[in-house]
């Protein structure tokens, strides 16, 4: 937890450079609610805790916590926009003799080199699914969160397809995400086992490459 927690700062202080004190102030806000929430959830579970004890111990007003997160449920799933984010933006800030498949290939190491939760290999991170294992609400945003990367993704690729949009970026959109999400709920289930983070590692790595290898054979096009 507290790894990752060091890893995003770092990750984000580059960004922060560029940000106006009101968009720094915004932003702070916001990972404190998030952060204050998280530790609620984690004590006593996702639906055992309302949003005006998490705004209370952010201290925030309620209303300040739904300005920042729609939804109770985004208090801990708060990566879902980030998410859709990272994909989109490996599809369309590729190099012009780049595939969407090759850009996407790399974004998923790149993220696994940098232990970032949406990689899903850390030690940091089965306390994390046991509470989305928990709770009903979470389990069922989890499901929305990846329909809405899919469809980001699928926009994305249509817009940079050479033939436009079609059923051919979208059907490619599809199983990207269905082949993402199988590597890493086999990931999840081998660490919430009780194996550590250095003896998946490898394995993971290989099973992005073999997700993306038959990607590229069931779909050439897309490759």
């Amino acid at each position: 937890m507290i790894e990752e927690t060091e890893r995003r700062d770092s990750a984000v202080r580059g960004e922060d450079r560029t940000l106006t004190l009101r968009e720094r102030k915004k932003r702070e806000t916001r990972q404190r609610i998030s952060d204050e929430a998280t530790m609620l959830f984690a004590a006593r579970g996702f639906d055992q805790v309302t949003v005006a004890e998490v705004a209370q111990a952010a201290h925030v007003s309620t209303m300040t916590v739904f300005n920042h997160f729609p939804r109770k449920e985004d208090l801990f799933l708060d990566r879902i926009p980030e998410a859709v984010e990272f994909f989109t933006a490996a599809v369309r800030d590729r190099a012009a003799d780049e595939s969407p498949s090759a850009a996407l290939r790399a974004l998923a190491l790149r993220l696994l080199d940098q232990r970032h939760p949406l990689s899903a290999v850390s030690d940091d991170f089965p306390y994390f699914w046991r509470i989305v294992l928990d709770s009903p609400a979470l389990r069922a945003r989890a499901r929305e969160g990846v329909e809405e990367v899919e469809r980001a993704l699928g926009d994305a690729m249509a817009e940079t397809a050479p033939g436009g949009d079609g059923p051919g970026p979208r059907l490619a959109a599809t199983l990207t995400v269905a082949a993402y999400r199988a590597v890493y709920v086999a990931t999840a289930r081998r660490l919430l086992a009780g194996e550590r983070a250095a003896d998946v590692v490898d394995d993971h790595r290989a099973r992005v490459h073999g997700a993306f290898d038959a990607l590229e054979r069931a779909l050439p096009a897309a490759g």
